[in-house]
């Protein structure tokens, strides 16, 4: 399965910096620990979906396409599990603080179901 991949590594706990938290503090708005490095890998991202385009313009081989596709599918991998660890350690771990742990993890649940489909 070719989303697997967004799970196989946790890696570092990072701590939220909270602007005000997802649906504990609302407005749901969160300043996010990692976001130049996530702006960065999203423009990666577009540049390789733009290369993408540019090679079924070119009628480059298929599985040469292909592979390019792969790729990008998991670079998006990687922004999706920077977020959903750095929803985990800051949001989810604030609200199961605060005593409101199961509508959180609910949600954490219900994303990780839409992200592994």
């Amino acid at each position: 399965m070719a989303n697997r991949s967004l799970f196989h590594h946790l890696g570092r706990r990072f701590a939220m910096t909270v602007k005000e938290a997802c649906p504990f503090c609302p407005p749901k708005s969160v300043v996010q620990p990692h976001k130049q490095a996530l702006l960065k890998r999203l423009k990666r991202i577009e540049g390789q979906v733009r290369g993408l385009a540019k090679m079924i313009e070119e009628d480059r081989y298929c599985v040469d396409i292909l592979t390019q596709v792969s790729a990008a599918k998991s670079a998006l991998d990687a922004v999706a599990m920077q977020l959903l660890q750095d929803h985990s350690h800051g949001c989810v771990q604030n609200a199961i603080k605060s005593g409101e742990g199961e509508q959180a993890i609910a949600e954490l649940m219900t994303v990780i179901n839409k992200l592994i489909r």
